[in-house]
């Protein structure tokens, strides 16, 4: 034992060290950078794998800083660093991310890579580890491909391994020491499809609510089919926008416990999922009708434009949204086949804006919580909250007014048995909205002002009653509330 206590760790980087693919998020960042080298990744292929890594670093450089690390094997190494143990860092991945990495970490003796035409894996990387280190090592390694390397070694350090490399591991060295992450792969991916969004797509039953056809067994069925559709998509989109803004989530103080961001799921599996789902999406609309498929459509496109640019746009960004919410009303609508009135639509604006305005309100009290003084990635500083806070009010009165304009409105009084009624809805909104922004100026605000709408107590009591008085208003007499 005396012996392996004094053998050197050779370190593995992907999957290891840091949970991450730093090759995969190479070629992201440079896509990022410009979508045209897209159509050069398979040419640089044609070069070979050290090739193509060396023309990917040539382009891209990783924020090391921000990247994500196994804190426990970074733990284990810095006692047995101050035990006087060597400590290596091997990988496949290219030296100047190698490099960087060790650098900022500081353990680390010896660094051994990928370079120009020599790619370090495999048997590759077991001659280069006998070459630089010896015979005698210990090797930190975490997939099935590194069990070779294993078996060269005096022992072995696991980090997440699945039960059955585990087990062949086992069979030929002994075990060092072993990490195991304890995340749920299910609740992982909960989180990642972001489930509890899908609560924004309960605005396409807005049009089933306001034609009070929430009786009729086809247009509700239709309804489902097209929430489950765009939640879906929705969902797809989620991942898609968080490996793309990979970086970003990083730097902010919640974002950065993604399962994407933080590299507890991995990038390509990510990808993989975000295109099954836009699958699915597009065949549970294509059921509903055309016309709802081509408002998937447009919403995807919207979606996308504003994650790849618009969102870095001050203002720019918060009008999108409200325009995204206000879709998902127009998508419910051709779902069922109904018109939306004028009415409807100048409300959604307005008091989306208003909460699109909470949220990034909510973003930058947090910010300044934190010490922080602007986003990374968003075109906003703290110091704006003296302006967005006023244009948020502002946009949630507007909104009231709307509504208020709408009860005087002659076709309400042929829909309504009781119009005057609404007034009591009007309160309430009035009484909704506020409470937000008071939540938001508190600080107590999440991400999300839908979600947060959805589990705090006194929203969700308020929003019931709201509906409750808009239903009473159109099917009781003023006689039958007497």
């Amino acid at each position: 034992m005396d012996k392996i206590s004094n053998t050197p760790l050779v370190v593995d980087l992907d999957g290891t060290l840091t949970p991450t693919d730093t090759l995969v998020e190479s070629v992201i960042r440079i896509i990022r950078q410009s979508p045209i080298n897209l159509l050069w990744l398979p040419f640089w292929l044609i070069h070979g794998r050290a090739g193509f890594k060396e023309k990917i670093a040539a382009r891209s450089s990783i924020c090391v800083e921000l990247l994500p690390y196994h804190e426990p094997l970074l733990d284990y190494l810095r006692k047995e660093k101050a035990k006087g143990r060597r400590i290596v860092l091997a990988t496949a991945a290219h030296q100047s991310i190698a490099r960087a990495v060790a650098g900022h970490i500081g353990l680390f003796d010896q660094v051994l890579a990928t370079a120009k035409n020599h790619n370090l894996k495999g048997a590759t990387k077991l001659q280069a580890i006998r070459e630089n280190v010896g015979s005698s090592f210990i090797y930190a390694g975490d997939s099935r491909a590194d069990i070779p390397i294993w078996k060269a070694a005096e022992a072995a350090i696991l980090v997440n391994v699945s039960w059955n490399t585990e087990k062949a591991v086992r069979q030929h060295v002994p075990i060092e020491h072993q990490l195991q992450g304890s995340d749920s792969v299910f609740a992982l991916w909960f989180q990642a499809l972001r489930i509890h969004q899908w609560l924004k797509n309960l605005l396409m039953f807005v049009p089933l609510l306001t034609a009070f056809s929430f009786l009729d067994i086809s247009k509700l069925t239709l309804m489902i089919l097209a929430f489950l559709s765009f939640s879906l998509a929705a969902s797809a989109t989620y991942i898609g926008n968080d490996i793309w803004d990979l970086e970003n989530d990083r730097a902010h103080p919640r974002k950065r416990y993604r399962p994407f961001a933080s590299g507890r799921l991995s990038i390509l599996k990510g990808l993989a999922a975000s295109a099954f789902l836009l699958l699915a999406a597009f065949t549970l609309a294509l059921m509903v009708s055309s016309g709802f498929a081509l408002m998937l459509l447009l919403y995807l496109a919207l979606t996308s434009i504003y994650s790849l640019v618009l969102k870095e746009y001050m203002l720019i960004d918060v009008l999108m949204l409200s325009l995204l919410y206000t879709l998902r009303i127009l998508a419910g609508s051709v779902a069922i086949n109904v018109s939306t009135s004028s009415w409807l639509l100048s409300f959604s604006v307005f008091i989306f804006l208003s909460l699109a305005l909470v949220k990034r309100c909510a973003e930058l009290v947090s910010l300044e919580q934190n010490g922080a003084t602007a986003t990374r990635g968003r075109d906003y500083r703290v110091t704006d909250l003296t302006v967005l806070r006023p244009l948020g009010v502002g946009a949630a009165l507007s909104s009231v007014v709307v509504f208020e304009l709408f009860i005087n409105a002659p076709e309400t009084q042929h829909l309504y048995k009781t119009p005057h009624l609404l007034w009591l809805a009007a309160i309430g909104l009035i009484y909704w909205l506020a409470r937000l922004w008071v939540k938001t100026s508190r600080g107590e605000m999440h991400d999300d002002p839908v979600i947060y709408a959805a589990k705090d107590r006194g929203s969700r009591i308020t929003v019931m009653c709201i509906v409750t008085v808009i239903l009473a208003t159109h099917f009781l007499t003023v006689s039958a509330l007497l």
